[in-house]
């Protein structure tokens, strides 16, 4: 099973977005997040992937969507982060990410659909907005 972890971050009322470069999904936004490394916790892949897509540091706050689903013959869990923006500097590698930018939460929720990598990132956005964030301990951790 592949895991993904990321981040919604808001600031005054609007939505940080980043646009993929990827061939399979050029062009389409997404919230910043990525699959995780081995040994890595899911907080720790989820602040990195938003480093290296935003060039932002944040805080993780809790869990705004969970998804589980099969995509192209893999197993995947999607775990979405409510993310408080802490120093925004965007930069971003130009290969991975195409552009970084902010929208307004009506345009994303009305008028993007066909802009959008996946629909889980509208309802990441929604959530975050009408405050449905799970604590981060809701996901426990275990060791053998």
């Amino acid at each position: 099973m592949e895991v993904i972890v990321g981040g919604v971050i808001e600031k005054n009322g609007k939505y940080l977005l980043v646009q993929e470069a990827k061939k399979k999904c050029y062009g389409k936004w997404n919230c910043p997040a990525g699959h995780l490394k081995e040994n890595e916790t899911l907080e720790e892949g989820a602040l990195r992937e938003i480093k290296e897509e935003t060039g932002c540091d944040v805080e993780l706050n809790g869990i705004c969507y969970i998804a589980y689903g099969n995509a192209e013959g893999a197993n995947l869990l999607l775990i979405v982060y409510d993310a408080k923006l802490i120093n925004e500097d965007i930069k971003f590698d130009k290969d991975e990410i195409l552009d970084v930018k902010w929208f307004d939460y009506e345009e994303i929720v009305n008028k993007m659909d066909d802009k959008l990598r996946e629909k889980h990132i509208k309802a990441s956005i929604i959530n975050q907005k009408n405050n449905i964030i799970a604590p981060k301990n809701i996901v426990d951790v275990w060791e053998n």
